[in-house]
């Protein structure tokens, strides 16, 4: 068999995706055409890469049995670096508790009484949360006075607002946690306080150093304002169909949305079948 000469390798040696509104359907599946699609840029050398927002504790079974995923992820907003098949966090970061105290009071002095939720560290991280952040309880979430919100550590901070919109809370706090703490915003009711430096670019970066590859040569695909750092750093930026208003500005390229199987969308132009 004759190698492939250098204009029949593909121009993105890595595709990076986010998970929920982006790779994944609405009900958490995978389509069989985005498999294929995924299948074919790896057959053509190319590393398929998660970096999602979920703690590496809440994303390994679901990476596995809807993905059959079992290499390196970048989780948690990009604060840790998680060996899927091993189940080995590789490196991760956490929050300064006394300063998020602080700034969690001067963001209520703004916006008034929040509702609060925290991601515990460690691999096998719970979701905490107070009482009033949601209407009911959801399975694998534990229920906590506010007190002890911040009893022990924390990857992230999530902050709700009964009356404020997503997009003027994530605004107010990171005015008011400009240079101590990372905000950013990566669903709907997901405002979240990272530890400073953190984003899906430097948890991708990270990765970079680890397994080899560029930003030049990544593809990065997302759908919420916590992934336009992500799109910045890569080589391609895309958005989806779904996408908020602010990532859609900041992207190279808008794709179909996840219910149509974007991703598989500019795979299939990115990484062609071989020619007969």
């Amino acid at each position: 068999m004759t190698a492939p000469t250098r204009a029949d390798r593909p121009r993105y040696t890595v595709v990076a995706t986010d998970l929920d509104g982006t790779l994944l359907r609405g009900d958490l599946s995978v389509s069989d055409r985005t498999r294929a699609a995924l299948a074919r840029a790896e057959a053509s050398g190319a590393l398929h890469l998660v970096v999602t927002g979920r703690p590496a504790a809440g994303c390994r079974s679901l990476l596995l049995e809807r993905l059959d995923y079992k290499g390196l992820a970048v989780c948690g907003q990009g604060a840790q670096l998680y060996d899927v098949g091993a189940d080995r966090l590789l490196s991760s970061a956490t929050l300064d508790r006394a300063v998020v105290r602080g700034l969690l009071a001067r963001i209520a002095e703004r916006t008034g009484p929040l509702r609060l939720a925290a991601v515990t560290s460690g691999p096998a991280g719970e979701f905490v949360v107070t009482p009033g952040f949601d209407e009911k309880v959801r399975c694998g979430w534990r229920l906590a006075d506010p007190a002890e919100l911040l009893a022990q550590p924390v990857d992230k901070v999530l902050i709700r607002h009964p009356d404020l919109d997503d997009d003027r809370l994530a605004a107010v706090a990171s005015e008011v946690c400009a240079g101590e703490v990372t905000v950013t915003h990566s669903g709907e009711g997901l405002v979240e306080l990272l530890p400073a430096g953190v984003s899906k670019a430097s948890g991708l970066a990270a990765a970079a150093r680890v397994l080899g590859f560029t930003a030049a040569a990544t593809v990065a695909f997302g759908d919420m304002p916590n992934d336009i750092p992500m799109l910045a750093w890569a080589g391609h930026g895309v958005a989806m169909g779904n996408a908020h208003a602010d990532l859609r500005r900041q992207a190279d390229e808008v794709a179909p949305s996840n219910e149509e199987d974007g991703v598989a969308a500019v795979l299939e132009r990115l990484f062609p079948p071989p020619a007969p």
